[in-house]
């Protein structure tokens, strides 16, 4: 027991909180059903029908979300190019270095070549291969984040087909979610809420943000999902949307702003919560207020049909009634109202003005019109809400006053 108790000493303070803030949670993922094969083939089909409408002959993928989406396959960048192509016609392609083979064959979840390539020899030679046997001679449309070294091998090696942005074709699917992606997203956002509630009663004065942080990833985990980030904000820090390097610990009468989330089956959560460690003061509770306000004006705009522009704009209009802004100047609101989200934890579109796409169902998005304080402190309460049939449906609720965030 003495050996024990000495192992547990010497750990690090945030490691000893992780650790008790772990303990009694129990996973809430036994009953997740992962993406299905048919659902994958039909992700690529209609990719297929876009590409049919943009005059597009095939799709170039890099490692990334998009890969995960339309082919399951889990891998990284590097200078090695591992990539997936999708023709119009014909069956799909893996283009990966030879030794790659096995592990790349693992995560795979739909029927593909997977043709390999050595290292003394160009990958994008080996893409231009696929291309050639799938008489590819439209355009081929690449990721929008696929990086320019790929690109501008690729031109080369398929001299006389343009190379074109598949941001379109990419959107045009990923943008709008299944029932089965909604539910993971669920899911999600309900473990990062569990994880809340779990943790808030165990932050005490002297905290670090780091402590506090460990405390979210070690809830997330124990509760089934894959920690993804969690950016705690004390004091001052809290009026800069990502923060301050210098230290940061819990004070009494301080702004404990925590913007957390997880991922099931790589579908993401993203929920912020701000509440004072202590008693508020006055305009601590001010602020709060209008922030939920500011969130709520949004939900009310959002609507099927409405450009993503017009959620921004109504916030901002409010925000400028009660004196901050205008527009993104500080004291206000700085940053977009929200974000895409699904595989990624930050997709296209945004909330943002200017942003023409029009809300359909099916998209999400999050909801964080933030409100800071330069030398003083932030607000920001974020959740995230899908479209329904007419108008947004929530995935987390917000909190109903600064002395209840968690409810």
């Amino acid at each position: 027991m003495a050996g024990a108790s000495a192992a547990l000493a010497s750990l690090a303070p945030h490691r000893l909180f992780a650790a008790d803030a772990a303990a009694g949670l129990k996973s809430l993922t036994a009953d997740v059903v992962p993406i299905g094969r048919s659902e994958f083939l039909a992700r690529i089909d209609k990719a297929r029908a876009l590409m049919g409408q943009h005059g597009i002959g095939a799709l170039l993928i890099e490692p990334g979300a998009s890969l995960v989406y339309f082919t399951g396959v889990q891998w990284w960048r590097s200078e090695r190019l591992t990539a997936a192509v999708i023709p119009r016609e014909g069956d799909v392609a893996i283009v990966t270095p030879h030794f790659e083979e096995p592990s790349v064959r693992e995560s795979l979840r739909v029927p593909a070549e997977v043709r390999v390539w050595n290292e003394d020899e160009d990958p994008l030679v080996t893409v231009a291969g696929v291309l050639r046997d799938r008489k590819v001679t439209a355009a081929v449309a690449v990721e929008e984040t696929v990086r320019f070294f790929a690109v501008d091998a690729l031109r080369r090696a398929v001299p006389g087909v343009g190379v074109i942005n598949g941001a379109p074709d990419v959107r045009g699917c990923r943008m709008v979610k299944s029932p089965s992606e909604l539910a993971l997203m669920q899911k999600a956002s309900d473990i990062t809420i569990a994880a809340y509630r779990h943790v808030a009663p165990r932050i005490k004065a002297g905290m670090s943000n780091r402590d506090v942080g460990a405390m979210i990833d070690a809830a997330h985990a124990a509760l089934g999902a894959s920690p993804e980030f969690a950016l705690v904000l004390l004091g001052e820090a809290s009026a800069y949307p990502h923060g301050s390097g210098k230290p940061q610990v819990v004070r009494e009468g301080e702004v404990v702003l925590m913007d957390c989330g997880c991922s099931v089956e790589g579908y993401q959560s993203d929920v912020s919560r701000t509440f004072v460690y202590g008693a508020a003061t006055a305009e601590q509770r001010r602020v709060w207020q209008q922030m939920r306000d500011g969130q709520q004006v949004a939900i009310d705009t959002a609507r099927v049909g409405v450009p993503a522009a017009h959620v921004d704009d109504a916030v901002r209009a409010q925000y400028e009634k009660w004196g901050y802004g205008p527009g993104y100047k500080l004291p206000g609101l700085p940053h977009r109202t929200g974000h895409g989200i699904g595989l990624d934890g930050h997709e296209p579109v945004n909330l943002v003005h200017g942003e023409t796409t029009a809300l359909a169902p099916g998209m999400c998005f999050s909801d964080e019109p933030g409100i800071y304080l330069p030398g003083k402190f932030g607000i920001r309460l974020e959740d995230c809400f899908h479209m329904g049939p007419e108008k947004p449906i929530w995935f987390s609720t917000p909190p109903s006053s600064l002395d209840k965030p968690f409810d």
